[in-house]
């Protein structure tokens, strides 16, 4: 089981790849609040049609309070709140900066696993995390000036999804990973819909073009894909190895950008081999030594 759900998560990087490239023309011309509402619910809408087709409508009939609890709670921790905070910061930053510190979600995420779900931190891990970010901030071409607002808000989604993640793993011992996906999606865009009300936005949504409907639509396939296979692969790896895996979403963007006339450097090079090399070293760690507790 752990070899599929790590096929599973190494899927969700390549979508997260060609994704974050999708996106970058998609939410251009269009209020980021009403892109994010509109691909959720769209992504909910298609979850539930899967759900049914599978013949899995039952399992949802028989969740609990309790199981609702759970989906709620993922749906506002991950499916709303860092969404909001994640575009608005990215208008007060650089976009180099706001994927950058993004990616550091899966620092969070080992600190919080060790804690919570006592899975094994080596101390050589922490190796692995120092050769991602290296890699990350090579790629990035990033260039520090100071910290401002837009990247505070971009660090607070980061650890929000880090919670988000770290719930989800708990909640995937008994659920289904298609269940939390669909939860996950639904609950966050009812959320993000209270939002656009009560900030005004929602009379936004009756004036989306048809090119920008063409958008949604693009990008809610590729958000499908990425969390089916990110919440049935997480159910089956640890949640630490599973947002590292996700970093080798940057070197599969970086190789897209080149179509648009990027020059591959050096140091995108470096970036890429420091990337894979720390992915494998947590792979190869985890393979190890297990996911116990803390070391």
């Amino acid at each position: 089981m752990h070899k599929k759900g790590l096929v599973l998560v190494l899927m969700t990087a390549l979508i997260s790849g060609f994704s974050i490239f999708i996106n970058s023309f998609g939410v251009k011309g269009i209020n980021s609040d009403i892109f994010t509402f509109s691909k959720n619910i769209i992504v909910a809408l298609l979850l539930l049609t899967i759900i049914m087709a599978l013949g899995n409508y039952s399992r949802i009939k028989s969740l609990s309070k309790k199981d609702y609890g759970w989906l709620a709670l993922i749906g506002f921790v991950g499916g709303s709140i860092p969404f909001i905070l994640f575009y608005k910061g990215l208008q007060l930053t650089s976009a180099a900066m706001g994927s950058f510190l993004q990616k550091t979600m899966f620092i969070f995420v080992a600190l919080m696993a060790v804690y919570f779900l006592k899975e094994k931190l080596h101390k050589a891990v922490f190796l692995s995390a120092v050769g991602l970010l290296v890699g990350n901030y090579l790629i990035l071409r990033l260039q520090f000036t100071s910290f401002n607002l837009g990247d505070l808000l971009i660090l607070m989604a980061a650890m929000f999804w880090a919670v988000e993640n770290t719930i989800s793993k708990h909640v995937l011992k008994s659920l289904d990973g298609n269940i939390v996906a669909f939860g996950r999606m639904f609950f966050g865009s009812l959320f993000i819909l209270v939002y656009l009300a009560f900030s005004g936005e929602l009379p936004l949504l009756v004036t989306i073009t048809m090119p920008q409907l063409g958008w949604i639509v693009v990008t809610s396939v590729l958000l499908l894909g990425y969390v089916m296979t990110w919440y049935n692969g997480l159910r089956d790896v640890s949640v630490t190895l599973a947002t590292s895996i996700l970093l080798l979403g940057s070197p599969i963007t970086t190789a897209l950008s080149l179509f648009l006339g990027k020059s591959l450097l050096l140091s995108d090079v470096i970036g890429m081999i420091f990337i894979v090399a720390g992915v494998a070293s947590m792979h190869y760690l985890e393979a190890s030594y297990g996911t116990a507790a803390a070391t």
